[in-house]
């Protein structure tokens, strides 16, 4: 899957609805009375596209070519005080995530998992593993919104619990195409604390691991604790 191809999709459609919905919600009809929607709430689906950039690496590992993700969802808006421009938001998404690095992942013969650092090795064109989660965001919402007000900024912060359903990891040199998809090493369950803030269409996001993606997992007599810091852009849709 083409991450950066699905990325440039997500900003031209999200683009596009953002604008459309705007100008769609700040037009007063002539003839149809407008009235005000006091209960409004905010922000209830999302869409977004990050780079991924591995933490926490052993000093073997380095990071290696385009790392990044897409991820989408929804979250019930739930205003705490009368004005509504602070809320708690849950709700439920999905992400998927490719990681270029040089530790390459493999089986042995007594199905253990392989795991060495590719860094003396140059003939190899393709070493990543890529995830594909469903998500559980919660986030504390501070926004300057009013039932009039279609335009305003946001700061938003809070965590994403999430269990990584699927995890391939694909190694390709001219003689051997290397595939593992079932580690008993894996932290599926993965939660990050999250950040976004912005202003209108366009918001950046942060998301930090608060857990590794291996456990009991060791290279060049290294405890492997690699991680991930997300940041990139996020599209909110009514």
């Amino acid at each position: 899957m083409n991450i950066t191809r699905i990325s440039i999709f997500f900003i031209f459609i999200l683009s596009f609805i953002g604008n459309a919905q705007e100008e769609e919600q700040t037009k007063i009809p002539d003839s149809v009375p407008f009235s005000i929607d006091s209960l409004y709430r905010e922000d209830q689906f999302y869409a977004g596209f990050h780079f991924n950039l591995v933490t926490d690496r052993p000093s073997t590992i380095s990071q290696e070519s385009f790392s990044g993700g897409v991820n989408f969802g929804f979250i019930r808006d739930l205003p705490l005080n009368e004005r509504r421009n602070i809320a708690l938001g849950v709700g439920l998404g999905w992400s998927i995530n490719t990681y270029g690095q040089n530790l390459f992942i493999g089986k042995n013969e007594d199905g253990s998992t392989n795991f060495r650092n590719l860094a003396d090795e140059d003939d190899y064109s393709r070493n990543r593993f890529t995830t594909q989660l469903i998500e559980a965001p919660i986030e504390f919402r501070w926004r300057t919104s009013t039932p009039q007000t279609y335009k305003f900024w946001r700061i938003y912060s809070g965590v994403r619990l999430g269990y990584m359903y699927n995890f391939r990891s694909r190694y390709v040199d001219p003689d051997n195409e290397i595939i593992v998809n079932n580690l008993s090493e894996l932290n599926r369950f993965r939660m990050g604390a999250t950040f976004t803030f912005g202003y209108n269409t366009f918001n950046f996001q942060f998301y930090y691991a608060l857990n590794p993606f291996f456990k009991d997992a060791v290279v060049d007599g290294e405890k492997i604790d690699l991680s991930t810091l997300k940041i990139g852009l996020t599209f909110y849709i009514l």
